[in-house]
């Protein structure tokens, strides 16, 4: 892996020292630059969890990714510039179904002078800066309050604070985890009908003042409280504005290979 690539990639271009302003920094360049996304799902080209490969989709040839890619490649960038992290598992709160699978999402965790971190890159709408592990205090984000409480004894969860109603995220242990770890559940995201990953296309990324959406046929502009909404009619206007909004053109892919 390249590091001046991938750095200039996201944008980065300032000093390179251990510190929690630089990783807040590096997570929120990643964010405006790398876009969420499932497009490879949908295009019939399989996601493996192979980090020489996931490198060169989002950073040579200026692709996005979901979780286990971006959070795994950003993991790889931290180690290599020299932070102490450790990759972690969670799992993805819903209304409807509670909370998914252990494996279903995967985040970093960094250690600043003996202070622990939460960074993620890989989640959609969420924080632009690392959340401090620290119990029952809100935190102040550019994209919102959040707060770190206890389950229970084992399970940490992280959720946004919205008049003062918390909304849970996610949960995680804080227990590091190998890459490989998180292969069925990359492999059931790709796969079962029951993911949403596999239910609709999506890519989406946060603008300084808000995000920019492609969700099945529908691109979303979203700037300080203004929406607007158009429908897409067909391949060629959703190809077109992949392009104009995400620089991306994606080709279909031959047969999965697992």
């Amino acid at each position: 892996m390249n590091k001046d690539l991938y750095l200039s990639r996201i944008g980065y271009k300032a000093e390179l020292i251990l510190t929690f302003e630089v990783l807040k920094d590096l997570q929120k360049a990643h964010l405006l630059n790398i876009p969420f996304e499932n497009l490879d799902i949908h295009f019939g080209n399989y996601i493996r969890l192979d980090i020489e490969r996931i490198y060169q989709k989002v950073v040579v040839n200026k692709r996005g990714g979901f979780c286990y890619e971006l959070n795994g490649l950003f993991y790889e960038l931290l180690e290599a510039l020299g932070y102490q992290t450790k990759r972690i598992s969670a799992r993805v709160f819903d209304s409807k179904k509670g909370y998914s699978k252990e494996y279903d999402h995967l985040v970093i965790i960094v250690e600043i002078d003996a202070q622990e971190y939460l960074v993620d890159v890989g989640f959609g709408e969420f924080t632009f800066g690392p959340l401090k592990v620290e119990l029952d205090t809100i935190q102040q984000d550019e994209r919102g309050d959040f707060v770190i409480d206890m389950l229970d004894e084992n399970w940490f969860r992280v959720g946004k604070v919205i008049d003062k109603a918390v909304t849970p995220q996610y949960i995680f242990k804080n227990q590091q985890r190998e890459f490989d770890e998180f292969a069925e559940m990359c492999q059931y995201h790709q796969t079962s009908p029951e993911s949403h990953f596999t239910q609709k296309r999506l890519i989406s990324k946060p603008t300084e003042n808000g995000r920019i959406t492609l969700t099945g046929d529908l691109l979303k502009i979203k700037e300080g409280e203004e929406v607007t909404e158009a429908v897409l009619k067909g391949e060629e206007a959703f190809h077109r504005e992949l392009w104009n909004h995400f620089n991306i053109r994606i080709e279909r892919g031959t047969a999965k290979d697992g």
